[in-house]
């Protein structure tokens, strides 16, 4: 059996904060197995635990993980099928360091590895993931002169029950749909909304049925697309609010009663408002393409807001320097202090609810007031050279009067009136633009500027 990964497909599927890519030409049985021993070397690991999502190549992929931890010595607890968070959920609850087998939203030939300290600490390239690879690539990683043990065990109901612990929803009755496109929140929804009831919740099932081929179509809400038959459903059934889930269920978006989809910032200025009432001065994280009415309304409230760069991992990096007790991204993913700063839709979701069901109002009069401004949403394009691309957009707009330039990630410009903000991506070969004004044609003006000087160059593009 090789010993080794060639440094062109390591380099190539070892991401900033996680290991992605096609199988079997990049990940395979041998690259997983590599990578459980050199896992608990890096870590310092005596037991860990595994999940892995419903895609194909996924549990042979999760096992031969297994298999390398324990010829490093290690125990293996396996928890089976799991969405992400539920991951992170048992390496807070078993206090062990955790792998997640998931490619995520991306497409079926895809997968991955999530990984994590005890307490679902993040490992990214800075703090052992580049170490992980290049023990992949060398096959160095030690093995134990006595090999560890695998068992299973089963915490879905364990995780249900701490969510609702967190974010119970009390108060009228809801009906709900959820859409888990094929993915894990058709595992992880009915043990949650199965224990609130039907008195608290009719819950209307979409593409439950586990199937990482994705039949029906990708999940991934943040591709608008994906959300059509959502959106219907919702109209259709006369629903308060609908529920869509990328394909390892630690994002969530949702959709109001009238089918119009919500943006993950109002969801962030929600879900802060609710820390803050409990915890008042308290500190929020928030990325730097969420709205600037993110930071206004955490402020007003008299909370701490701090910015930072896009990621898990660094986002769980500052929320534990700064003891924020929340935090949100644009892109549907939310970090709660409870939860071991990890991020979870589900958790997202049931605050969501929860302050609904207090209210007789609908969904989209109570998210009205977090969303003051317009947003272009996340415009992603396939562009040959990113770096002399975001150096022309810098240079159309930096001299210009009133406008300040901010490099924490990618390229921030900033206007009393609007914020443009362009990046590479870092699991893609992508740069992506989000722009916002204070009113629709102002954003519409500077979104399309920045996106004619993308396009110059562009020999493809794709918007989600």
């Amino acid at each position: 059996m090789p010993e080794r990964v060639q440094p062109d497909v390591a380099n190539a599927v070892f991401k900033a904060y996680d290991v992605r890519g096609t199988v079997p030409d990049q990940i395979d049985e041998n690259l997983a197995r590599l990578a459980g021993r050199a896992f608990v070397h890096v870590v310092g690991a005596s037991h860990v635990v595994v999940g892995h999502d419903m895609r194909p190549s996924s549990p042979a992929l999760s096992g031969a993980f297994a298999d390398g931890a324990t010829e490093a010595g290690a125990d293996v607890t396996m928890i089976g099928l799991a969405s992400t968070d539920e991951l992170y959920f048992a390496s807070g609850h078993l206090g062990l360091p955790g792998a997640m087998f998931t490619a995520s939203h991306n497409p079926a030939q895809y997968n991955g590895i999530k990984l994590c300290r005890a307490n679902a600490v993040p490992v990214g390239a800075e703090t052992g993931l580049d170490e992980i690879r290049d023990l992949v690539i060398s096959g160095a990683a030690p093995i134990a002169e006595v090999a560890g043990s695998i068992s299973e065990t089963d915490v879905l109901e364990a995780y249900a029950a701490h969510l609702l612990g967190l974010a119970p929803v009390v108060g009228r009755r809801l009906t709900i749909v959820a859409d888990a496109g094929n993915g894990m929140a058709g595992h992880t929804a009915p043990a949650v909304f199965g224990r609130l009831g039907e008195e608290a919740v009719e819950l209307i099932p979409m593409y439950f049925e586990l199937d990482g081929t994705f039949p029906n179509h990708e999940a991934n809400p943040l591709d608008s697309t994906t959300l059509v038959d959502l959106q219907a459903k919702v109209r259709e059934t006369g629903a308060d609010a609908g529920l869509a889930f990328d394909g390892d269920a630690d994002r969530c978006f949702l959709v109001d009663e009238k089918g119009e989809v919500v943006n993950p910032s109002a969801i962030t200025a929600l879900i802060a408002e609710r820390a803050l009432a409990k915890e008042p001065g308290a500190t929020i994280i928030h990325n730097l393409i969420t709205s600037r009415a993110v930071p206004e309304i955490v402020t007003e409230l008299g909370g701490t807001p701090v910015r930072t760069r896009v990621g898990h991992s660094y986002i769980k990096a500052v929320m534990a320097e700064s003891e924020a007790v929340f935090g949100g991204e644009h892109s549907g993913h939310f970090y709660f202090r409870d939860f071991w700063r990890a991020d979870s839709g589900m958790l997202a979701a049931l605050h969501v609810l929860g302050a609904l069901a207090k209210t007789d109002e609908p969904l989209s009069q109570l998210l009205a007031s977090y969303a003051r401004y317009p947003m272009s949403g996340e415009i992603n394009s396939t562009v040959p050279d990113q770096a002399a691309t975001v150096a022309e957009i810098e240079k159309t707009y930096a001299e210009r009067d009133g406008v300040t330039v901010d490099k924490l990630d990618g390229l921030t410009l900033s206007h009393a009136d609007w914020t443009v903000n362009v990046r590479a991506s870092n699991t893609e070969p992508l740069l992506r633009l989000n722009a916002e004004g204070k009113d629709i044609l102002t954003m519409e003006r500077v979104r399309d500027e920045a996106l004619a000087i993308i396009r110059k160059t562009l020999p493809s593009e794709r918007r989600n």
